[in-house]
């Protein structure tokens, strides 16, 4: 990562600490602390006041976090970290203390209250989630490999399922080929369901052998560099029906809509009613359950979230998932999920797998 995006970042956190009145905030969750830093070790504090940075870690990442971390002064520490973010607290003057509330426990609330000796800890609710909404042009590169690696892992097992596998068969193939392709991990646990199973928007793969004329659902992403992909596909093995073709064609058709429509201004809710009038419009509405997306970035679930609730306004730069689904109890469903950057005069499409209805 750039010398220049690590100070640009830093800046607009320091910016953010002088207007909400914090001397310092406290970073403790591992993302948000590579984010700010990016330093990617599974150990350290990040402390960041109006004027300075400082990164607090063992022995073990100490020269790790001098090489990762340049914006930061790093500072060892031995036993238990409590008296050395103690004593820097209080070489910095710090009183008004920034801690992230969405990720720290209670029990480390409290021993914050005892060990720090602040005079006031402040929850900054969205303070680092909320800068890590609008990507750079460096983040959008990661996540477009990453994408990439997810449209060819489904050009591969395109070629690779068969009638009589398993789904924890397919779902292991997707991911052997992922990492096999550059991947450091998996963005999230991957979805192979199939027949009627299909119908469960999260289901885990299982031993169920795929049967001829099931409809495959494959929902699975990877991360690159930390940042992760999302994509879903849904193939049918062989033959489908006249209402599992009707069901796949209203999917694919809100998602379209959806995708024509989408860009920077618009609310997530907007956006999510674009696609449910489709559904619903069919006949399906009380089969798709959940929002239409969401953004996705050094987490595979991330705000501002397309969905009846969503709020947010759209801004360029920001990457988010459209995913419309439907799902009939005991019979089977769909989904097809694009990655798209919203830019300031529409859309980038990351993925860039096909679409049309697949028979395998």
């Amino acid at each position: 990562m750039s010398l220049e995006i690590l100070k640009m970042r830093l800046k607009r956190l320091q910016e953010q600490l002088k207007e909400r009145a914090m001397d310092a905030v406290l970073i403790t969750n591992a993302i948000n602390r590579a984010y700010i830093s990016g330093f990617v070790g599974t150990a350290g504090y990040a402390i960041i006041t109006q004027e300075d940075a400082f990164l607090l870690t063992d022995f073990r990442y100490t020269q790790q976090a001098k090489k990762q971390a340049p914006c930061f002064k790093v500072m060892q520490f031995e036993g238990k970290p409590y008296k050395a973010l103690q004593e820097r607290l209080h070489q910095s003057g710090v009183k008004a203390l920034g801690f992230e509330d969405n990720t720290v426990t209670y029990a480390q609330y409290r021993d914050f209250e005892k060990e720090l000796n602040v005079e006031t800890l402040i929850p900054v609710r969205d303070l680092l989630t909320g800068l890590r909404q609008v990507k750079d042009g460096n983040e959008i590169a990661k996540m477009r490999k990453a994408a990439n690696i997810g449209d060819r892992a489904f050009s591969h097992i395109l070629k690779f399922i068969k009638v009589g596998m398993t789904e924890r068969e397919v779902a292991l193939e997707l991911e052997f080929f992922m990492k096999r392709s550059g991947a450091t991990a998996l963005a999230f646990d991957t979805i192979v369901v199939s027949g009627t199973r299909s119908a469960l928007p999260h289901g885990q793969p299982t031993q169920k052998k795929i049967e001829f004329g099931d409809l495959v659902t494959m929902d699975f992403g990877c991360v690159y560099e930390g940042y992760c992909s999302d994509m879903t596909r849904t193939v049918g093995m062989g033959r489908l029906d006249d209402t599992q073709r009707k069901i796949y064609n209203v999917v694919w058709e809100a998602q379209e809509s959806a995708l024509a429509q989408l860009g920077s201004g618009k609310t997530g809710k907007e956006v999510d009613r674009i696609a449910r009038d489709i559904i619903e419009g069919n006949g399906y509405g009380k089969c798709f359950g959940h929002g239409l997306g969401h953004a996705v970035g050094r987490e595979v679930h991330e705000n501002p979230r397309l969905s009846p609730l969503g709020e947010d306004v759209l801004k360029p730069g920001m990457v988010v998932t459209i995913e419309p689904g439907i799902y009939v109890e005991d019979f089977g469903g769909v989904r097809i999920e694009d990655m798209v950057v919203i830019t300031e005069d529409g859309i980038e499409n990351l993925t860039s797998s096909p679409k049309d209805l697949i028979l395998v």
